[in-house]
């Protein structure tokens, strides 16, 4: 079997697996630092690092998440002062959010930790085998695209 092509979920599991592997390692930074975060967590701070002063409905728009999920994970991030929030000026039924200082910090230590695993991951890969990593794994994504 090990000289046999490999099946086709067999690849994508491998992809799976790699992802796996990396957000527990680039996760594992924030509990190092008695700072909990869980995936989500970072891409919601990523959301709001990318664009300050966006509203929870602008986060749900954009994530295709559950509005409940995406309350629950607000309010926890604010909760903890990682979020800042103000009411809208023009309009006070929205609430416009952006990273505290403390939500920064984090943000900053998981980018940091994000290129330190991405590194180690790709290290021994040269120019060329990881220009054609990523032209797979594209050819991956357009076929995941395209297919209903």
């Amino acid at each position: 079997m090990a000289n046999s092509d490999p099946a086709a979920e067999d690849v994508v599991e491998a992809i799976h697996h790699t992802m796996h592997l990396y957000r527990a390692r680039l996760y594992r930074v924030a509990r190092d630092e008695a700072q909990t975060l869980s995936h989500m967590d970072g891409k919601v701070l990523a959301f709001f690092a990318r664009h300050p002063g966006a509203t929870q409905k602008d986060l749900a728009l954009h994530s295709g998440r559950d509005k409940g999920q995406i309350a629950r994970l607000i309010a926890g991030l604010r909760e903890r002062g990682l979020l800042d929030a103000e009411v809208d000026a023009a309009d006070r039924r929205n609430i416009r959010l952006e990273l505290s200082a403390d939500g920064r910090a984090a943000h900053k230590a998981l980018h940091a930790q994000a290129r330190r695993v991405a590194e180690a991951a790709v290290a021994g890969l040269d120019a060329g085998q990881r220009r054609e990593l990523v032209a797979l794994l594209g050819t991956v994504c357009a076929r995941l695209t395209l297919a209903d």
